[in-house]
């Protein structure tokens, strides 16, 4: 039998056969039934307070007339979403039982996104999820890895709201800590006085568009968009990060329901200093368990990337606009200690499907002068001459989550 943490050709072949197939996600919601503190408590997360997203009195006075939910609460791996798949079927159980890469080191690496509804608080959210491709191909980083894509598409009762595809990059663990220590690592310097003042001048000059809107026809491609600042990352964020978006696919909990949790994935815990069992997701607060998966220091989640450039876009569209499609790659990692900076330049001015859009090129670049998440996103903006933001239609006219999912997995594997 193979050591846990390496890939074999029978875990990649077990890997693929379960493609297209739905079943539930590992985790149950984070909030069952998402109300405007659910809203609130997302948005902090990632440093955003909107009052779009919590305020009700400022909601009813917008063009949605309420309160909205912040675009990265409506997807993510168990932020929302009951099953809509309550039971696997019989055939495919023993296929779907276990990871065939149990051990394997996972880092999520990219994401496509889009969105088609709003949601409002108190909604029931359903999803539905499928793997739908299993790349086999080898990384500077860790030698050989799996690029896994996994698709999941949510609704409420009324609409459907939107799509993820999610990139999870896994690598083999013993070659990306003999690759660390044969390579020097990234050192974080500590921060000068007037540095600390630049970021805090930078953080003073922020603003949201809010309800003042952007027309279309007042935008030229080259457009900048005001850039965010989101640094230097700490401990703390990540903890307020926690507190927002919970503890993700892995059911990390406290005490005896950890103990609990242990019992049923053993291999994702690790003996801490003192011999105490602890989940391999410290790698992202414990400088030790970051070494140990082949890392110089702690960094942070990739999707904490995504929601800062959702929000620079959501800060320069405003209110009345509609955030359609966002994609990023994760290409370098955002210790503890960087801080990165998020911009933005409008690269396209046209109309899909008759809607006045903007597409935009997105990047995260930290104080190194690394571009560590490079994204674009499609926005749709209000214009003078054609109306209101018009809500984009599901994929190929999509109206239930399967119909939903095998758009999107077959717009994906047309692009792989």
């Amino acid at each position: 039998m193979a050591d846990a943490g390496t890939i074999t050709d029978e875990g990649v072949a077990r890997l693929r056969a379960r493609i297209g197939i739905a079943e539930q996600n590992p985790q149950p919601p984070h909030y069952r039934c998402p109300d405007r503190d659910a809203f609130r408590h997302v948005a902090e997360a990632y440093g955003d307070d909107n009052p779009l997203w919590c305020d009700p009195s400022y909601g009813d006075g917008t063009r949605w007339q309420g309160t909205i939910a912040p675009p990265p609460l409506v997807g993510g791996d168990t932020l929302v979403g009951v099953d809509e798949v309550t039971e696997v079927a019989a055939a495919d159980r023993e296929l779907l039982r276990g990871d065939p890469l149990r051990g394997v080191h996972a880092y999520y690496s990219a994401s496509a996104r889009e969105w088609w509804a709003p949601l409002r608080p108190g909604r029931r959210v359903w999803r539905r999820n499928a793997l739908v491709g299993v790349l086999d191909k080898p990384s500077e980083f860790a030698g050989r890895a799996v690029h896994e894509w996994t698709g999941q598409v949510f609704r409420d009762d009324d609409a459907l709201l939107s799509a993820q595809l999610r990139l999870m990059v896994r690598t083999e663990r013993r070659a990306a800590q003999a690759r660390q220590r044969d390579e020097p690592g990234v050192i974080v310097e500590a921060y000068s006085d007037e540095a600390v003042t630049a970021i805090d001048d930078a953080y003073a000059r922020e603003r949201r568009r809010g309800a003042d809107p952007r027309w279309w026809e007042d935008v030229e491609e080259g457009d900048e968009l005001a850039p965010l600042v989101k640094g230097p990352l700490t401990v703390t964020d990540m903890i307020c990060w926690h507190v927002g978006m919970g503890m993700g696919l892995y059911g990390v909990r406290p005490l005896r329901l950890g103990w609990q949790n242990r019992q049923r994935i053993p291999r994702f815990y690790q003996r801490d200093e003192l011999n105490i069992p602890d989940v391999m997701q410290r790698v992202h607060w414990d400088p030790e368990f970051a070494r140990r998966a082949g890392n110089p220091t702690t960094f942070d989640y990739g999707r904490m990337r995504e929601t800062w450039l959702v929000h620079c876009c959501t800060d320069w569209m405003g209110d009345d606009a509609w955030l359609w499609k966002l994609d990023c790659e994760f290409r370098r990692f955002n210790y503890v200690g960087d801080t990165q900076w998020i911009r933005g330049r409008v690269t396209r001015k046209h109309q899909p499907a008759g809607r006045p859009a903007v597409d935009v090129e997105l990047a995260a670049e930290n104080q190194r002068g690394e571009v560590t998440t490079p994204g674009h996103a499609t926005i749709l903006l209000p214009s003078r001459e054609h109306g209101p933001v018009r809500l984009p239609d599901p994929p190929d006219g999509a109206t239930d989550l399967q119909a939903a999912l095998d758009a999107i997995s077959g717009r994906f594997q047309e692009t792989t």
